[in-house]
């Protein structure tokens, strides 16, 4: 399987300008290079069979001739390459010349696409030899060489076998107008769009360069290659350097160097782009679809087919499965790698959570808040949120009762954490021992509290929420719910008990990216002179996760979190896409293994993500009467905002399909 991955590669092969018999060489060389490590897609630059920088020379029969003689050549001595591939050349219609695009499969020219804007500022004079392209909806059927060949800007191009990969091309200054063919193309269906360009460089024009192919691939949801002219062009007047860019919805995925030659025929770049993703992406934006219902241009598919052949032999093409992705998974997709970028997140996100509280607060008129102080990293951070809207509007932090509640599984260092870290917030420590309430409602209800069984851990939950819900009330506060998204989409909470608050400010908020926030604060107290607020926090994120709802082993945390549900980084992975793209857990299974390959084995991944799937539709209960919360993240599970799924939906198909990996 290939789970929606295609290869492409961006090449500026060599050049000798006017040359086309040379530049035909480099091409069919970068062919055959790109086709050895598995390239489904190569994209050559502008011009590339006779050079951009021709000048006049463009009006010469002979190089026109010439052109077209190597294009014929390129493919047929590519024809059992098994790659699609665009190349740039010069070709005569009627009256006009136009710079076209030709897309060439199997030792076959299948369409070819002219220039529709064509440049005539600065130092560009294009206008002096070629033709704009003739009306986009115009698809016409020419003579190049002996063969007929569909001829205009309104074609896409697809590959029997291979789902989601649709082809669309566009030339050089067509992505720098203020709307690109490739919006069109896009919206008729194209996946992925094929720039064949010729930029030259001058001072700033790499980053203009880099900025608007990333941002054209996030205007059309979908994935861009861009293939610059080679550093070998003319440099009477212009240097050009080979800047060859891959990007997918506004991520570049592969970059060039500039004047960079790696291969011995010139400069290549590989990506695997996630098709599926986009497509995925497209479908959940449903007014992506909105707006291709209200494109009514004319479009022509072509299909290349023949995919078939590509199976016979498999000494080219391999699954996924088989070859090495040219692409990093982040293992933590909440948590930026980049220490800058991370910092920055957290300030954001920190922002939203206290914004979010803070119209409630202002909006009830509350001068008083409840929170549950565990000593542990999620009711730390509900705290932290809590001061920062207290502070916001301007409230004394003596409003904000911190509520530590010990029972049979609290450690003294977390009990301590608690008192300190209430202490050094400001807020108000409020200590209610709740053994004895618990002990008589064992009595009440007939349990034995030697049987540490679910219905012993979840009363000393929900007697804890009865103490929160009822100190609000009494002091006209609200309750401050600490519950994260890992734990709502595991189900790992008692169900009206630690599951219900009055507003859940870490509801949207992964436990993977929890600790990074609550270190955040740590550092921010250590630049504000605040010591010993930013050693306990440092301390809390030392302490193992765990609702200590077990009696402690030796003074020690005897319950941990991880060892009972799995690892977080892990059920934070499986959310991610999951909930953000829909993908098949063949697909997360796939792209967790390659994520996580120096961390956890192929087994051990697969048993957590099966426990995932099967927690994840058994509590959405739980979910379906979440308390309020704002959405701070690209994933929420609030009934309300990104998720509503029926209580009894059945898991079947999900476990069915990772039975079957386990089997094969």
């Amino acid at each position: 399987m290939n789970y929606g991955f295609f290869r492409l590669c961006s090449a500026s092969p060599k050049v000798e300008v006017a040359d086309c018999k040379t530049n035909a060489d480099f091409i069919i060389k970068c062919v055959h290079d790109a086709c050895k490590k598995n390239a489904d897609l190569i994209v050559f630059p502008e011009l590339c069979i006779t050079g951009y920088t021709c000048g006049d020379l463009f009006l010469q029969k002979k190089l026109q001739e010439s052109a077209v003689e190597q294009l014929f050549r390129i493919a047929e001595e590519t024809k059992d390459d098994s790659c699609i591939f665009t190349v740039g050349l010069p070709i005569v219609h009627s009256m006009a010349l136009y710079n076209c695009a030709a897309v060439v499969f199997e030792g076959k020219i299948h369409g070819i696409i002219p220039k529709t804007f064509i440049p005539n500022y600065a130092e560009f004079y294009e206008r002096r030899y070629f033709s704009p392209a003739p009306s986009a909806d115009s698809i016409l059927e020419i003579t190049v060489g002996n063969q007929k060949i569909p001829f205009g800007v309104n074609q896409l191009f697809t590959l029997d076998g291979q789902d989601n990969f649709v082809l669309g091309v566009e030339i050089c200054e067509d992505l720098w107008v203020p709307l690109p063919p490739s919006i069109n193309h896009a919206l008729a269906g194209a996946t992925v769009i094929a720039n064949l360009s010729a930029s030259n460089e001058i001072i700033g024009k790499a980053a203009y360069r880099r900025s608007l192919t990333a941002g054209q691939s996030a205007k059309i949801t979908g994935t861009y290659v861009y293939a610059d002219a080679s550093h070998g062009e003319s440099t009477q007047d212009l240097v050009f350097a080979s800047h060859n860019l891959i990007c997918e919805n506004g991520t570049i995925l592969a970059e060039s160097k500039l004047f960079e030659e790696n291969d011995e025929c010139g400069t290549m770049i590989f990506a695997d782009t996630d098709l599926e993703k986009i497509c995925q992406e497209r479908r959940r934006t449903t007014t992506f679809a909105q707006c291709a219902e209200e494109n009514n241009r004319n479009y022509t598919i072509v299909d290349l087919k023949s995919l078939n052949s590509l199976k016979k032999d498999c000494k080219c093409k391999k699954s996924m499965e088989c070859k090495d992705l040219l692409r990093f998974i982040e293992p933590f997709p909440f948590v930026p790698a980049d220490k800058n970028a991370r910092q920055e997140r957290c300030s954001e996100v920190i922002s939203l959570q206290a914004e979010g509280l803070a119209k409630r607060l202002r909006h009830i008129h509350a001068k008083t808040a409840v929170i549950g102080l565990s000593g542990g990293l999620d009711s730390t951070l509900a705290l932290l949120v809590t001061c920062r809207a207290f502070d916001l509007c301007k409230i004394d932090r003596k409003g904000i009762l911190a509520v530590t509640m010990p029972c049979f599984g609290t450690t003294d260092r977390t009990y301590n954490n608690a008192c300190m870290l209430a202490e050094k917030t400001g807020s108000k420590l409020v200590e209610v021992q709740i053994a004895q309430a618990v002990r008589q409602h064992f009595k009440d209800i007939g349990q034995d509290e030697n049987v540490h069984d679910v219905t012993y851990e979840n009363s000393q939950a929900r007697e804890r929420t009865q103490v929160l819900m009822d100190l609000a009330n009494k002091c006209n506060g609200i309750v401050i719910g600490t519950g994260d998204l890992s734990e709502q989409a595991l189900g790992w909470a008692t169900y009206n008990g630690d599951h219900m608050s009055m507003y859940g400010v870490n509801g949207s908020i992964p436990k993977t990216l929890v600790r990074y926030l609550v270190e955040w604060f740590a550092d921010e107290a250590f630049e504000n002179n605040e010591l010993q607020l930013s050693e306990v926090l440092k301390d809390i994120l030392d302490t193992p996760v765990s609702p200590e709802l077990l009696p402690p082993e030796n003074g020690k945390i005897s319950q941990k979190t991880e060892d009972l549900v799995g690892p977080y980084a892990l059920h934070d992975f499986f959310i991610y896409y999951m909930l953000r793209f829909g993908f098949s857990p063949e697909k997360i299974y796939f792209l967790a293994k390659y994520a996580f390959k120096n961390a956890y084995s192929d087994e051990v991944i697969l048993k957590w993500l099966k426990i995932f799937y099967r927690r994840f539709f058994s509590q959405q209960f739980k979910r379906s009467c979440m308390p309020d919360g704002a959405k701070v993240g690209t994933v929420s599970l609030s009934p309300r905002g990104d998720w509503r799924m029926p209580s009894d939906a059945s898991v079947a198909i999900w476990l069915d399909s990772l039975e079957k990996i386990q089997k094969v």
